[in-house]
Parts: C-alpha cells; sequence; structure tokens
C-alpha cells in the first residue's frame, strides 16, 4: 500500500470514528469546544419528554444514552435519554449553574459555594470533592488525568482527577470570576477573564506560554481551531480571532447594531464563527476574514451558546424559545416556546436527541415521535 493510499485510509477511518460518534460529554461537545454535534437531529423537532426540578441555567451532558444535568435545587441528576425517567440524583451543597462534564466513568461539576464534585457515572456516588472556597460558574474541561476549570477566585484549577482531586497547579487571571470554561488542544489550554488579556498556558505544568492583549474583558467559552482563538468580549461589541500561536488578533467582529456584551461561548465550523449577543440576536461571520454573514434577532437577549448539526444552528433565547435557524441563510426554520421565563442553558445534542433546560426549571428533551 502506497503512502498516500494509507493516508487516505486513515483518514476515512477518523472521520468514520467522529462521525460514529454521539456522546455529548462537555460543555460544547469537545475539548475545543466548537459547539459542533455528530449526531443528526429530525425537522422539525417535537418534545418527547419533560423533566420538572428548579432553574436549570447550565448545560447537560449526554454519554451512553444518559442525561447528566444540574439545576438551582442543589442536585445533579441522571436520566434516561430515551424516555428521561431518573436513574440517580446526587446532593450538592449549592445550587448548579455550569454545564456539566463527563470522562472516565466519572461526572465532573461545580455548585455556587465553590464546591467541585467527581462522581461515579453509573451509580451517583461521591468519588472525590474539592473545594475551591469561591463559586463555580465554569464548566470542566480534560487533558489526560487532568481536570481543568475556573472559579469566582480569579483562578484556573488543575485537578488530578485520577487521585482524588489533588491540586496540580492554579493560574490567577487577576481582576474577577474565571468564568468561561477552559478549551484544550495540543497540549494547551486557555484562560481570559477581567484583565482583558489571553492567556495561553502549557497545561502540564500551568505555566503561561504567551499571552494577547483582547482590548476587552471576557466572560464566555471560546472556541478553538487549530491555531486560531475565537471569543465574545463583554466590555465591547466585539468577536475575536486569535491565532494563540503567533500570539496577535487576526480579526475583530464589531456588532453594528448596538454595543453590547457576547455573553454566549463560541460555535466554529469550516466557514463561520457563531455568537450570541445581549442585543438580542445570534451573529454569523465567516471564519477567516472575521466579515459578517447575517444576524437573526430574537425577542430577548441570546446568553445561550449556538449548537451547529449539519446545515443548521439550534439555541435559546430569553424570549423562552428555542430557535432553528439555516446556516448558509440566517433564516428561522423552527421556533419552540420552552416555558416562559428564558432560556439561558445550551443545547446537548446525542443520538438524534437534543435537550436544553430553561429558568422555568424544565429540562426538554426534543426529537421526532415518529421515530420512537
Amino acid at each position: 500500500m502506497n503512502r498516500k493510499v494509507a493516508l487516505a485510509l486513515g483518514t476515512m477511518a477518523l472521520w468514520a470514528t467522529v462521525a460514529g460518534a454521539a456522546n455529548w460529554p462537555l460543555f460544547r461537545g469537545n475539548a475545543t469546544q466548537t459547539g459542533s454535534a455528530d449526531s443528526e437531529l429530525p425537522s422539525p423537532l417535537q418534545i418527547l419528554w419533560q423533566f420538572k426540578a428548579k432553574a436549570i441555567e447550565g448545560t447537560a451532558a449526554i454519554v451512553d444514552g444518559v442525561v447528566y444535568v444540574g439545576s438551582d435545587d442543589e442536585f445533579l441528576y441522571a436520566l434516561n435519554l430515551s424516555n428521561g425517567e431518573v436513574k440517580w440524583r446526587y446532593k450538592t451543597d449549592g445550587a448548579i449553574r455550569n454545564g456539566v462534564a463527563v470522562s472516565g466513568g466519572c461526572v465532573y461539576v461545580g455548585d455556587e459555594y465553590g464546591k467541585f464534585h467527581c462522581i461515579d457515572a453509573k451509580t451517583g456516588a461521591k468519588k472525590w470533592l474539592f473545594d475551591t472556597e469561591a463559586s463555580i460558574t465554569s464548566a470542566a474541561n480534560f487533558e489526560g488525568e487532568k481536570v481543568l476549570f475556573g472559579a469566582g477566585n480569579e483562578l484556573l484549577y488543575c485537578l488530578d482527577k485520577d487521585k482524588g482531586g489533588t491540586p496540580l497547579w492554579t493560574f490567577k487571571v487577576p481582576g474577577g470570576q474565571v468564568k468561561g470554561s477552559p478549551a484544550v488542544i495540543a497540549g494547551k489550554t486557555f484562560a481570559a477573564g477581567c484583565d482583558s488579556m489571553l492567556h495561553v498556558i502549557d497545561v502540564q505544568n500551568g505555566k503561561e506560554v504567551r499571552n494577547v492583549d483582547l482590548g476587552s474583558q471576557v466572560g464566555a467559552s471560546a472556541a478553538v481551531v487549530g491555531e486560531m482563538f475565537y471569543v465574545g468580549t463583554m466590555t465591547s461589541n466585539f468577536v475575536q480571532a486569535v491565532d494563540w500561536k503567533a500570539g496577535k488578533v487576526v480579526w475583530s467582529y464589531e456588532a453594528k447594531k448596538r454595543q453590547q456584551p457576547f455573553e454566549s461561548g463560541v460555535a466554529a465550523t469550516n466557514e463561520l464563527v457563531l455568537a450570541g449577543s445581549r442585543d438580542r440576536s445570534l451573529h454569523a461571520m465567516d471564519r477567516k476574514t472575521g466579515k459578517g454573514r447575517w444576524v437573526f434577532t430574537t425577542e430577548g437577549t441570546v446568553s445561550s451558546s449556538p449548537v451547529v448539526v449539519g446545515q443548521r444552528v439550534y439555541f435559546g433565547s430569553n424570549d423562552s424559545k428555542l430557535y432553528v435557524v439555516d446556516i448558509a441563510t440566517g433564516k428561522q426554520v423552527q421556533a419552540l416556546q420552552l416555558g416562559n421565563k428564558g432560556i439561558l442553558a445550551s443545547p446537548a445534542v446525542s443520538d438524534n436527541r437534543l435537550v436544553i433546560g430553561n429558568i422555568d426549571g424544565v429540562l426538554y428533551c426534543l426529537g421526532s415521535k415518529t421515530a420512537n
């Protein structure tokens, strides 16, 4: 077999592995936080089941047919994806307002009182607990045995998840909370916050490799594609693309409508970067140039991070609707009214189903009734 054929077959095998994956184990679906789903979704979406708790602000994780989601009622729930039945529930010390993460048979989540929990995914039993003594709104990410998350005490934490949550290092971002969930790529992770700087950090030792001045504070999660880092800003109405290897801003997209923060995490495809804003809109821009492609306006602020499935993007709004928008044209395909208090959580997608919670405290599972 010649080298070109071998490379082609290797690429096809890799693509088949990725395309066949259906789990949604992290806040944005994968370690680089691109917000892209491998599973398909039917059209139109229909409500298959609902689960009632208290306010659900964080994004669910879905692994092997089980949904893991936290609530303001201070419980982490494990639900059957097929019918919403409770498998177990785990009591935390405070409200859970961040995304859930799953790795190696364990579930990881932080609460508002600063406790970071590791729970057995099958039984719901506590494995270990780490106290940051500060609120946790960041979801977790992983690099090998390391688990990474931010907290309200200006610190990005790195713990050894296989050794009882032993702290390995911390990195300080001066000025306020580390809200965004850390992306991970090529042994590097990233922190950006109230100091208006992007910090590129070596995951092995917690040392800063380089930093880039963003000119604005950041409160949302970023997406990384290769050497490019994409993030929305809080104190200006910009989405920025940063070459994190070269240490420079490549482009800045300015929302023209009115100056409002970008609060949602961004999604990145081969062609587009998508981000929600407090200007009540989802913005789509060219990933290479930063030029605006389209703007889709809702009736509420958009803090829900968009998820791309095929040729459509899915996201919630504070007007309590889940929107389905054609990614090429920016035209609405569907809008579903889910409660009346607003949607801050982001979609999780697995096995041809979309799961999302709202401030009313209801977790919705959507898909096709005819397929069940």
